[in-house]
């Protein structure tokens, strides 16, 4: 049997823009996305900490080390720069997988740096 388990964690990523005219995701500094293994166009959970409102959307590589994180399309009506989120990615896996896996989770500061890993 398969379970669905939490495989990435961004805490506190910090909204820095929000482009309503964007077809849609989020865009994330990739080095942010490699941390956790966040693929490009992997579907994504938003939890924003500030409005308590919830998303699915889905993950577009942002330059990195820019520490960008835009909501874009009807994601942008969700939050306003500033507003902290929890990004969240999810697996798949059989009773074997499950016994071993760990989720890859860090906490970043207001500028969308990390400052704490769990991985």
């Amino acid at each position: 049997m398969f379970c669905t388990l939490l495989k990435a964690k961004l805490h506190h990523l910090r909204v820095t823009q929000a482009n309503k005219e964007y077809e849609g995701s989020l865009t994330i500094d990739e080095d942010l996305m490699d941390a956790v293994g966040i693929l490009n166009f992997e579907k994504l959970l938003i939890a924003n900490l500030d409005n308590g409102k919830r998303l699915e959307t889905y993950a577009i590589r942002g330059p990195r080390g820019s520490g960008v994180a835009c909501l874009n399309g009807a994601a942008a009506y969700k939050g306003v720069v500033g507003d902290r989120l929890i990004v969240m990615a999810w697996c798949q896996l059989d009773d074997e997988e499950r016994k071993h896996h760990q989720p890859k989770i860090v906490r970043l500061d207001e500028r969308n740096r990390i400052v704490a890993a769990a991985v």
